[in-house]
């Protein structure tokens, strides 16, 4: 390779590098449909007020100041579980209860999934009772309108009353309900399905002499900020579609909100008017409330400063029930694991609009999608993820195969004018200006491009992120093993230097620790040796910085990407085994003999001159 191509290659990797900051430094903002601060215009009291005023853990509701919480010693959730009544919950793959106080769903636990790789491991918990640590649960209820007050409808507070033995099973619903000793009964009738959807029908029964106006809410909150992973190519926090735009706001966002006295917090709110959903994501898990397909609804996001609540809104227009009629109202609560094809199940068969964007597909949508796609069928044919991802990495190559073969010819041309532009350099001497235009001339003449040996590695860029962000944001990564000690692919490698890797008898240092960014593991180390035969097919640049520079780059990036996701690191490994058997076939096909060892030789300061080498290649044509 010449010293064109040398300074191209290098500027591509400078230009990544570049590319990785800037995401860094300034992401993408979200595009979000109009939005209307603090719009009470459908005649009914908001839902700031006691209504959705989050209980305390002693149950008193505090309506003096709209979504305050009395200060009470704070209970473990085992205590605040077990603070109020519930009907159990257990489904195939989720366990937990209901709190018969306020209706809430606040006690659920993933069954499929563990916290960490440990057989011993507890199993993740989703959605926790207030009054105990990281609070985090599903309200239902009404708002009352015209003469209606708070006290005739449920609140935070209401206790409602189950069938003895009720249990909530995909095959048994329960029912719910509530008389207000006024002439309204309120039930609510929650299902489950095997999976991770709630169906929640409300309904309310007027057996006065007056019609009643009222109006259906849902409600998710979480009381503090929850710890997030906080890394910038991964949103959490808000996560919403309204009637096609996906909106997103992060927690940090929230409390920059407007305040709205009448909300009682600092508000967002967005019509929606035909289709959409609003929650809260994290990297693996959501919480999301989903009304009826075809019904306009308001879309709210709150932060409660006096209390720290953040909290996600579905506000659906106000009702009428007339003397002696029953109206009811259903929404649904999707509480789980964003699995890609349950998730795509219900986009696709229950109805639920755009909903496989709830994953958080990043800018390069349009590869990421398909990447993910490609590597979640071949897990499935294969059963193993590693083998899936070197597989893909195939497939990947493949695919670019002609652009790298263009790319391997027009190297292997430029070689071979390398002895002509060695004369070039001697007659311009220093004369940049003639250098280049007889540089440009001689390029037109043999038809050779210098850019095109680049294309390839620009390609790669985007590819190379697209991976980064399906490994890293996908669950059907997390805790996928690969062999041995790799039983995490979304993990950093666990082996380690420090006791080589397991070797010795003490522990790798832990994950982020300086320790462990120094003391690498075996695919990092792998991964360097890839890169440094790699480049290794060609001779050293003849100038010194560059040779320097190249000579550093795969130790860089052996240690740059130690901590970076295992899956991330096989697949580097296996682009550059395929690169390195693709150009040594291209160039011996192409009459170039690559000196390997002598390359090898050269660099560790052997007797063989890197000049020698460069005029190798065409003299054994």
């Amino acid at each position: 390779m010449d010293d064109q191509n040398k300074n191209l290659i290098l500027a591509t990797v400078l230009s990544a590098l570049v590319l990785l900051v800037w995401f860094f430094l300034f992401p993408p903002e979200q595009r979000s449909p109009d939005i209307v601060e603090g719009d009470t215009s459908d005649g009914i009291q908001d839902t700031a007020t006691r209504a959705v005023a989050p209980p305390t853990s002693g149950g008193v509701e505090t309506a003096a100041v709209p979504g305050a919480v009395v200060a009470t010693p704070e209970e473990t959730r085992a205590e605040a579980v077990a603070a109020t009544n519930r009907v159990p919950v257990d489904t195939p793959r989720l366990t937990g209860s209901i709190s018969l106080t306020g209706g809430r769903i606040d006690d659920i636990s993933l069954k499929d999934y563990q916290e960490t790789i440990d057989d011993d491991s507890p199993i993740v918990t989703l959605l926790s009772p207030a009054g105990g640590p990281g609070a985090y649960y599903a309200l239902h209820g009404w708002v009352p309108g015209g003469d209606l007050d708070f006290d005739a409808v449920p609140s935070a507070t209401t206790e409602w009353s189950a069938p003895e033995g009720a249990e909530l099973t995909p095959e048994t619903p329960v029912t719910l309900s509530w008389d207000n000793g006024a002439g309204l009964v309120f039930r609510r009738t929650i299902s489950v399905d095997e999976d991770y959807m709630f169906d929640v029908e409300q309904s309310v029964e007027n057996t006065t002499n007056a019609p009643v106006r009222l109006a259906p809410y849902g409600l998710v909150a979480r009381h503090g900020e929850p710890d997030t992973v906080n890394f910038f190519i991964l949103h959490e926090g808000v996560v919403a579609r309204s009637d096609g735009e996906l909106i997103e706001v992060d927690y940090d966002d929230m409390t920059d909100l407007d305040q709205v006295p009448a909300e009682g917090g600092r508000v967002q709110r967005v019509e929606a008017s035909a289709d959409g959903w609003i929650g809260f994501t994290d990297k693996y898990w959501m919480t999301t409330l989903i009304p009826p397909a075809g019904a306009p609804f308001a879309e709210i996001v709150k932060y409660v400063d006096s209390a720290d609540i953040y909290q996600t809104e579905t506000r659906l227009p106000p009702v009428e029930v007339a003397p002696g009629a029953t109206v009811s109202s259903e929404s649904r609560l999707f509480a789980g694991a964003k699995e890609w094809e349950t998730i795509r199940h219900y986009q696709n068969e229950e109805g639920v609009a755009g909903f496989v964007d709830s994953i958080d597909w990043g800018w390069f949508y349009f590869l990421t999608k398909p990447i993910f796609a490609a590597l979640h069928w071949l897990n499935g044919v294969i059963g193993n993820m590693g083998v899936a991802i070197i597989l893909l990495t195939l497939g990947i190559k493949a695919i670019l195969f002609p652009l790298a073969y263009k790319s391997y010819v027009s190297m292997a041309r430029m070689k071979e004018l390398q002895p002509e532009m060695e004369k070039l350099k001697e007659r311009a001497g220093d004369d940049r200006q003639k250098l280049q235009q007889g540089m440009m001339e001689l390029y037109k003449t043999n038809k050779v491009n210098p850019a095109a040996g680049c294309l390839p590695i620009l390609m790669q860029i985007p590819i190379f992120f697209s991976l980064y962000k399906v490994i890293f944001v996908t669950i059907e990564l997390r805790h996928a093993p690969f062999f041995g000690p790799f039983q995490d692919l979304s993990a950093p490698d666990p082996t380690s230097l420090f006791n080589l890797f397991g070797l010795l008898p003490w522990a790798a240092p832990d994950p982020g620790s300086i320790l462990a960014l120094i003391f690498i593991g075996i695919l990092p180390i792998m991964l360097g040796i890839s890169m440094w035969l790699q480049q290794k097919l060609n001779p050293a640049p003849t100038d010194p910085t560059q040779a320097m520079i190249f000579a550093w780059l795969p130790w860089v990036f052996m240690f740059m990407l130690g901590g970076f996701a295992s899956g991330l690191v096989v697949y580097w490994i296996g682009n550059n085994t395929i690169t390195f058997l693709q150009q040594y076939t291209i160039m011996r096909s192409h009459g170039a003999k690559p000196d390997l060892f002598g390359n090898i030789k050269s660099s560790l300061g052997r007797k063989k001159p890197a000049a020698a080498n460069d005029a190798k290649a065409p003299a054994e044509k």
